[in-house]
């Protein structure tokens, strides 16, 4: 605990290096300071198929982000600021109450700028009985000095893997630098936890999840994306997302205004298979609205 809040101190809990100490509640890039802001708390049935099971993803949703992506479907949280502050009691209880309701775990929904304030309500919830698997469900944009706290600790890592290069990404996500971070912090997820696997329900008890969202005119470089995973294991499990919808500030970018074409997410799946990947989440299209 004592080294993520030094990390507090001097920000570096992501590659943005803000310096800023929020330990004092100063605000860096992600407009949080020593409190967790957090918008919502419940049963999620929309997440990934091994994460629901019976009970549903027991989501809490961290407020804010250190990503700001100009097509965020979830922008009224990550950049809006909706949400209010909590301390570590509340964030443990909200935990127990989850796993009390029965959900199948605890996901942690955008987590990466509060780890320390998460690892702060930890101790509290596992004295109340929190024994459920615990979901780090992030944008990708880890440090590793960071990850190597959460060794041990966390038992699903649910990362979206966004870009396979930079060439969009300043302008996207307002970072120069995602695809090395990022493919570096997956790389350090997988060594941690492995590939995913499943109990006698098929539900989720450790390992790596991968979301991929696929952009118009394939923005997102998804083969390159693809071609990293499969060179982690071809077993990686891989959501290829079909979601895409211009929304938030997608207009800025004249090849994000309209949605994803059917050829381009076929193309999309094709990729991550020429790549090897064998375990991929593709959902039936006309559940996406392709067809």
């Amino acid at each position: 605990m004592d080294a993520a809040l030094a990390l507090l101190r001097e920000c570096r809990l992501c590659p943005r290096g803000c310096a800023v100490d929020r330990a004092a509640d100063r605000w860096g890039h992600c407009r949080v300071g020593r409190k967790a802001m957090v918008s919502s708390v419940g049963p999620h049935f929309g997440e990934e198929d091994p994460l629901v099971g019976d009970g549903g993803s027991g989501t809490i949703f961290l407020t804010s982000c250190n990503l700001a992506c100009i097509f965020c479907q979830n922008y009224d949280i990550s950049q809006l600021g909706h949400g209010r502050p909590v301390d570590a009691a509340f964030l443990a209880r909200a935990m127990v109450s989850l796993q009390e309701h029965g959900c199948e775990n605890v996901n942690f929904v955008t987590p990466t700028h509060v780890m320390p304030q998460l690892l702060e309500a930890l101790p509290e919830a596992v004295e109340k009985g929190l024994s459920v698997p615990i979901v780090w469900n992030c944008g990708g944009y880890e440090s590793l000095e960071s990850l190597e706290l959460l060794d041990g600790i966390v038992d699903i890592y649910m990362p979206d893997v966004k870009y396979g290069d930079a060439e969009a990404t300043e302008r996207l996500s307002g970072i120069k630098d995602y695809p090395t971070h990022a493919f570096a912090a997956v790389r350090e997820m997988h060594r941690q936890v492995g590939d995913l696997e499943l109990n006698e329900r098929g539900v989720a008890t450790r390992g790596l999840l991968v979301r991929h969202l696929v952009l118009p005119h394939d923005l997102a470089a998804t083969p390159k994306v693809m071609e990293f995973l499969a060179s982690l294991s071809t077993n990686t499990y891989v959501n290829v997302m079909a979601q895409y919808r211009p929304c938030h500030r997608a207009y800025e970018e004249p090849k994000l205004t309209r949605g994803l074409k059917l050829e381009e997410y076929r193309a999309a799946v094709q990729a991550a298979r020429d790549a090897g990947l064998t375990r991929l989440d593709a959902r039936p299209l006309h559940r996406m609205g392709l067809e």
